[in-house]
C-alpha cells in the first residue's frame, strides 16, 4: 500500500481520485495504469489523469442513462452523427439540429443542449424510436469534444473480453480491503477525531505491508477464495456469473463440505 487518504464520510469518491494522484506524483509513485471501481471515475478524470500524470485509469464508467441505450433499442446518442466543428448533428433519419446550446450542469460540467427543428420531429415516422414524449422535438445532452469522445469509447471497450481481462486484477485490491476489514478491523474506529483517525488508517497500511513481507520472506501460501455455507450446500456454481470480470466464460466448480473443509 503506497497511499492513504483519510476523509468525512460525505466526500464522494470521485473527488478524491485527483487528490491521489497529485500525493503520489509529489513522491513519485503514481502507476502508469490505476485500476478503479465506477465509483472513481468519470469523464474528466479520464482526460486530466492521462495529461497531468500519465496516468491510464481502468474501470467501468457509467453507462449511457438513456432510456434508449438501457433498452438496447432506439436511437441513443451514439447514434448520432456529430460534426464538432460545424456544431451540427445529424440523427438517423438524415435531419440536423436546428439549436446547439453550450451551458453548464448544476454541478459545474459542460454540456452542449442540442435540439432538433420541432416540425420535422413531428412527423418523422422514426419518432417513437428516437423520443417517448407526446409533443416537442427530441433533445440530446453532450459532453465537450473531447470528453464525449473519450466515454464513448470506454463504455464500447469495457465491454470487451480484452478488457474484463485487464480489468480482474483489480480483485487483488478487494482483497486488500478485506484483509484490512477481518484482520485489522478496518471498519471500527478506535479513535475520534479525523486527525487520530487518520494515524489508525495509516499504521493500519503499515501492518498489512508488514504483514505481506513476512508472508513473502516465509513462502506463505495464499488463502483461497472463501464460500459461502449456502454456495457450499448448493453443490455447484458458475463462478463466471458470480465474477463477471474475473471469470470472461462459464466455469463450473463443485464444492463438498465435510466438517467444515471445502475441496473442490
Amino acid at each position: 500500500m503506497t497511499h492513504v487518504a483519510t476523509t468525512p464520510a460525505t466526500t464522494s469518491d470521485v473527488e478524491m481520485t485527483a487528490h491521489v494522484h497529485a500525493d503520489l506524483a509529489a513522491r513519485n509513485l503514481t502507476p502508469a495504469e490505476h485500476l478503479l471501481d465506477a465509483g472513481y471515475l468519470d469523464a474528466d478524470l479520464l482526460v486530466s489523469s492521462q495529461a497531468l500524470y500519465d496516468v491510464t485509469l481502468c474501470g467501468p464508467v457509467a453507462p449511457d442513462p438513456s432510456w434508449q441505450a438501457q433498452a438496447r433499442q432506439g436511437f441513443d446518442a451514439a447514434s448520432f452523427a456529430i460534426d464538432w466543428d460545424a456544431r451540427t448533428v445529424t440523427c438517423p433519419q438524415g435531419k440536423r439540429n436546428h439549436l446547439w446550446i453550450p451551458g453548464r450542469e448544476r454541478n459545474g460540467q459542460e454540456v452542449i443542449r442540442v435540439t432538433f427543428p420541432p416540425r420535422e420531429c413531428a412527423v418523422c415516422p422514426a419518432r417513437p424510436l428516437c423520443t417517448r414524449a407526446k409533443r416537442g422535438p427530441r433533445k440530446l445532452g453532450l459532453l465537450p469534444h473531447n470528453l464525449h469522445a473519450v466515454m464513448q469509447t470506454a463504455r464500447h471497450d469495457q465491454q470487451t473480453a480484452a478488457f474484463k481481462e485487464r480489468y480482474a486484477r483489480r480483485a487483488g485490491i478487494e482483497g486488500t480491503l478485506s484483509q484490512g476489514v477481518r484482520r485489522c478491523a478496518l471498519r471500527q474506529a478506535r479513535y475520534r477525531g479525523e486527525t487520530r483517525l487518520r494515524l489508525q488508517h495509516v499504521a493500519t497500511a503499515v501492518a498489512i505491508n508488514l504483514c505481506r513481507l513476512d508472508e513473502w520472506w516465509t513462502g506463505t501460501a495464499r488463502e483461497h477464495t472463501r464460500v459461502s455455507s449456502f454456495l457450499c450446500r448448493s453443490g455447484c456454481m458458475t463462478l463466471s456469473q458470480q465474477y463477471p470480470f474475473m471469470w470472461p466464460g462459464p466455469t463450473y466448480y463443485k464444492y463438498t463440505c465435510e466438517d467444515d473443509a471445502h475441496s473442490k
